[in-house]
């Protein structure tokens, strides 16, 4: 099986790296900045390639989406891997095409932190176009399940809203507590593993945090006017009892 990665950074360059790691596959790479055996900026490589991953920033996308029509066939399977569904969901393409989305990264990015066991016990979810699954999703799955993650099966709406809740407003949460002690040099001293874990996502890519932000700003701002219900919940009830049942709730989620 011939299978081709556009984009080699953290996700795209953990796919490439697991799959070449498997010596079953013909894996190639397209790249502007990476070099290595296998890898070029020719599209031109993609040529025969049964699985097509779409590894770039979101914003460039579409526009990779639709390049691929001059290089691919119809019995490609091409998908996406981007943390965001909807906006992938609105056209059909020659090829067939599989919205998904690796629920899996570190706040670092580029080739250079790409590591092959990036997806082991990480969810990566599949959302089909209008619901129809396509007989060779199948295949798609199954190398999915190789790069050792579990399938979830969902629609581009809700995993949408999903992501808003537990990614993107963490993310945006996290990045606000770093603001809130920015004038206050001793709560900076004082900062410590706590602090630390709970902002572990204002690290995130500059580009890709921006994208999430600006096309899913809506699902954001309804996720933190959750949040804050929450925070003022606890302070109006029986705290003890309040985090009591959150922990529980957190002891059981993983």
């Amino acid at each position: 099986m011939k299978i081709g990665i556009i984009g080699l950074g953290l996700i795209g360059g953990s796919i490439f790296k697991k799959l070449c790691e498997l010596d079953k596959y013909e894996v190639i790479g397209v790249s502007r900045s990476v070099n290595g055996v296998n890898i070029s900026d020719n599209y031109d490589t993609l040529n025969g390639c049964n699985i097509v991953f779409v590894c770039t920033p979101m914003s460039v996308t579409l526009e990779i989406l639709d390049k691929l029509e001059n290089y691919v066939n119809s019995n490609t399977i091409v998908t996406d891997v981007c943390s965001l569904k909807g906006f992938v969901s609105k056209k059909r393409y020659k090829y067939c095409f599989i919205p998904s989305h690796p629920m899996a990264g570190t706040e670092n990015s580029g080739w250079e932190s790409s590591f092959p066991e990036l997806f082991e016990g990480a969810k990566w979810v599949i959302t089909p176009i209008d619901g129809e699954i396509d007989d060779r999703q199948e295949l798609l799955e199954s190398v999915i399940e190789e790069l050792g993650a579990k399938i979830v099966i969902t629609n581009p709406e809700e995993h949408d809203k999903a992501v808003a809740l537990i990614s993107h407003m963490p993310m945006v949460v996290a990045q606000a507590l770093c603001e809130n002690i920015k004038d206050n040099q001793l709560a900076q001293t004082l900062a410590s593993s706590g602090f630390r874990d709970t902002t572990r996502l204002a690290l995130s890519n500059t580009q890709m945090a921006s994208d999430m932000v600006d096309m899913n700003r809506e699902n954001i701002e309804l996720a933190l006017n959750s949040l804050t219900e929450n925070l003022n919940s606890l302070l109006d009830e029986d705290y003890s009892k309040k985090i009591e049942t959150i922990k529980n709730f957190r002891q059981n989620l993983y």
